[in-house]
């Protein structure tokens, strides 16, 4: 009685299991690059002040990760026609794969080095920041390609 409940039992899971490797066989899509934006809205009268943060201080950042092959590309988007309760700016960047803990460390260390700022020079930049600069949310998208 066991071994045919077993078998039963094996039976029922292949058939459940053979509908999920077709599908995977035959899905014409593959992953691309991974995009991350990230919603920023900017009080009155700070636009420049902002603008000129991108400018210098991220564009560096971006352009570092870069030239490392960290990421593959980098803009940020005006929101033209605004509606109540949207982001002013999105900030986007492109990469093909997510670092793991260790290499996210590494990277954290090599951009310290390279803007020559130390994590508590960084945190007291962006909290300077923070009294005009406001993140309202980030996405983390990726490509859907087809083969």
């Amino acid at each position: 009685m066991f071994r045919i409940r077993h078998a039963a039992a094996f039976a029922a899971s292949l058939a459940l299991a053979l509908p999920a490797a077709s599908w995977a066989q035959n899905d014409p899509t593959i992953g691309g690059d991974y995009v991350e934006v990230t919603s920023v809205t900017v009080d009155d009268g700070h636009d420049l002040d902002y603008i000129s943060f991108l400018k210098d201080q991220w564009r560096s950042q971006n352009d570092y990760s870069k030239s490392q092959g960290w990421i593959t590309g980098y803009e940020i988007l005006g929101n033209v026609d605004k509606r109540p309760g949207e982001a002013d700016l999105y900030l986007v960047r492109r990469f093909r794969s997510m670092p793991d803990g260790v290499e996210g460390d590494k990277r954290a260390a090599t951009m310290r080095a390279h803007m020559a700022m130390s994590d508590a020079q960084m945190s007291a930049a962006s909290g300077d920041r923070a009294k005009f600069r406001h993140i309202i949310g980030t996405q983390l998208l990726q490509v859907i390609a087809f083969k």
